[in-house]
């Protein structure tokens, strides 16, 4: 559907802007670089080195390490070492503690100050029953204990949709709600325990009842069909599973910080066996060998954890061992310590390839995690290499060795690589293969934000009598567009946007496809390169829940595509109980509030502050927002009072007194409004504002809502 719009129709209105007009008085504040690159004149690689209880080492001398390509000493250009530890923020002093028992916000980081970047895989495409449980556990423990400041995460299910919350994100929110997806997939291969329960065959059967023509041979000839059958099964979900790995590595190539990938797994065999019970199917086997490939050239680390623990292989309560024979049920038991280990061979070669650590037979995951990121200190050790590494034909695969002249040191580090040369990459097809079409949804389902357009994205929560619903801004970076000339001398842009949101289980729930034709004169064109635009979309909500709004947009004329997204959860709205809606946002200098504190009309901006959320020093920010759950002739209107807290790096650098919350009600809503002072006192940087309601209504028992917005501050 093809609109054709001038530059002035997208710049919109706020659905909020009554809640600005009254203004009341202010509340014055009080006093890395990449891992690795393989190019044609030098290759950078990460080495861990560590000693006997696998602590780092981290003072080794250049002539302590070597080198080695395809078994030939290198000449290092380059050694640094790269250290995990990072000071943390002291905990706030007694007396400034928050003086109400509401949980401090987290803000969203930069790209610049990420530290690592870390991918929580769920393998729900082999985890049993057992193995999703102790899995989600792991998870929420590290979330609780584990996650530091400066980390960049996303937990993600090798068997969900494209909109399965696997945004990476430093907000604990959508992490938790991402771990409560985290489930026993009845449609993987992975069954309620860690092997499916022993059961006679149909031949077995047919023997126990008195069929004396089946032999030993028959039975055993019956089992290497059922078990290649097994395989071929596994096989297929191991492939999607190292599918989805493979799709997460092409988007964290791109990311900041160290990355690393820690998948938890019930395993996968790299052979499969035939019906006469000999190993030959390779497929998997060369599926991680290019995955091997793939992650080392992308500077990705990849980490594995048997979620099955310590295992047991003995038959157990579960097993029916009637009718079967000792000689066949010795075989049996035998045939799963096998698979215990060949199952655990995957995961063990998947992360030795790639420099990463293999956690298996023991129970502590949590554990498991935390040794991993003790281990996120490395060496960045770089060489010139020869003209030959990257000839194909005279050498297919390159073997890098490190070794460390230093006793009882333990290295690791990735294998080596392919030449590109003798390998078609079959993850990216070429620019003009790829339809419009498949452009745009691929950036509207990656959990990677495409940066080729410049986006950004607000959804603001909010409910009408008709429902809840969720109003979402986008802004758009214009110099990111191609304007060509029209015929009537005027400049033309074609964009297609896609805007979709997706519940929790991953499915769209509601979306939108649009194409515009913005025109426009040279003066047009100016104000909308200095300013960019907006454009807005409303979805209803007919449930509460957690949802991810996900947002592209193609430049059909340039063929590039920029996406960005956010995580929503929409509460319930119970009567009696307040509720917040999301927190709009106006800015104002000292010389406009004073006016607008008189009573004078003051032009103001804001739908572009709520989005863009950018001010500078000196000025007073004015919130506003809504609230639900409570009839203008409830009692407990009269007892309701609100607070502010502004937050620095997890700080509280300011909480004001309770005050009144003074609503006004408009057109049915009941709205409320305030305002803090940026005092020219306060570091450039990132800041979260909360605001608190509180309910007297109950001296002993008060309860509170919450609401906050992340917001930065530039001189």
């Amino acid at each position: 559907m093809k609109r054709s719009l001038p530059f002035a129709c997208l710049l919109l209105l706020c659905a909020w802007n009554a809640a600005a007009q009254n203004t009341p008085k202010p509340t014055p504040t009080p006093d890395e670089t990449e891992v690795v690159k393989i190019s044609t004149n030098l290759i950078q690689i990460d080495v861990s080195v560590t000693d006997p209880k696998g602590k780092p080492i981290a003072d080794l001398r250049p002539e302590e390490i070597e080198i080695y390509e395809n078994g030939k000493k290198q000449k290092i250009t380059n050694l640094s070492f790269i250290s995990s530890v990072r000071e943390r923020t002291e905990p706030v002093k007694s007396k400034d503690k928050p003086k109400i028992d509401i949980p401090i916000p987290t803000n969203e980081i930069r790209p610049e100050r990420v530290a690592r970047t870390i991918a929580l895989v769920a393998d729900d495409l082999t985890l049993s029953f057992e193995s999703a449980h102790y899995t989600r556990m792991a998870l929420k423990k590290f979330v609780d204990e584990q996650m530091q400041e400066g980390d960049l995460v996303a937990i993600i299910r090798t068997g969900a949709g494209m909109g399965s919350l696997q945004q990476f994100t430093s907000d604990k929110r959508l992490l938790y709600t991402a771990i409560e997806r985290v489930r026993w997939n009845p449609s993987g291969v992975g069954g309620i325990g860690t092997f499916a329960p022993i059961e006679p065959t149909p031949l077995e059967q047919r023997r126990a009842a008195g069929d004396t023509s089946v032999s030993e041979d028959d039975i055993e000839a019956e089992r290497n069909r059922m078990d290649a059958q097994d395989d071929f099964r596994s096989s297929i979900f191991a492939a999607g599973t190292l599918g989805a790995i493979r799709y997460l590595i092409n988007g964290m190539s791109e990311l900041p910080g160290r990355k690393s990938v820690i998948l938890f797994s019930n395993g996968f065999r790299l052979l499969g066996r035939d019906e006469s019970g000999f190993e030959s199917d390779t497929t998997i086997l060369n599926r991680l060998r290019k995955l091997v490939d793939f992650a080392n050239r992308a500077s990705v680390v990849i980490n594995t954890i048997d979620a099955r623990g310590l295992v047991y292989t003995g038959y157990t309560a579960a097993d029916n061992v009637t009718n079967i024979s000792p000689e066949a049920l010795t075989t049996v038991i035998s045939d799963r310590a096998d698979e215990l280990f060949e199952t655990q061979q995957g995961l063990s070669l998947l992360a030795r390839e790639t420099g990463g650590i293999a956690i298996r037979n023991n129970n502590d995951l949590g554990g498991g995690v935390r040794r991993i990121l003790e281990d996120q200190s490395y060496y960045l050790v770089a060489y010139e290499p020869d003209e030959e590494t990257f000839d194909a034909a005279k050498v297919k695969f390159n073997k890098i060795t490190v070794r460390v002249i230093r006793k009882d040191a333990r290295v690791r580090t990735r294998s080596g690589f392919f030449n590109t040369a003798s390998e078609k990459s079959t993850t990216v097809q070429p620019a003009e293969t790829v339809t419009p079409y498949r452009q745009i949804m691929d950036a509207l389902s990656s959990p990677f934000a495409k940066t080729g357009i410049g986006l950004r994205l607000n959804p603001l929560f909010g409910h009408a009598k008709t429902g809840s619903y969720v109003k979402s801004y986008l802004h758009i970076d214009a110099k990111d567009l191609k304007f060509t000339d029209t015929s009537d001398g005027k400049k033309k842009a074609v964009i297609t946007i896609v805007a979709a949101s997706f519940g929790e289980n991953g499915i769209p729930v509601s979306q939108i496809s649009r194409t515009y034709t913005l025109t426009g004169d040279n003066k047009d064109l100016k104000k909308v390169l200095d300013e960019g635009f907006i454009y807005d979309f409303t979805f209803p909500v007919k449930k509460p829940g957690g949802f991810q709004y996900r947002v592209a947009l193609r430049d059909d004329q340039a063929a590039t595509v920029g996406s960005a997204s956010q995580f929503v959860q929409v509460p319930k709205i119970k009567k009696g109980l307040p509720l917040l809606s999301s927190i709009v946002l106006q800015n104002y200098t000292r010389e406009q509030w004073l006016l607008a504190s008189s009573g004078q009309k003051v032009a103001g901006d804001s739908i572009n502050d709520t989005l863009l959320r950018r001010f500078r020093t000196g000025t007073v920010l004015q919130y506003a927002f809504e609230l639900y759950g409570l009839e203008a002739n409830d009692p407990k209107m009269a007892g309701l009072a609100r607070k502010t807290r502004v937050f620095r790096d997890g700080q509280m650098i300011m909480e004001g007194n309770e005050q009144p919350l003074g609503l006004v009600a408009s057109d049915g809503r009941q709205l409320a409004n305030g305002a803090i002072s940026l005092g020219t006192e306060m570091r450039p940087g990132d800041y979260i504002l909360q605001i608190v309601v509180i309910d007297n209504s109950k001296k002993d028992k008060k309860k509170y809502a919450t609401q906050h917005v992340q917001f930065e501050v530039v001189n």
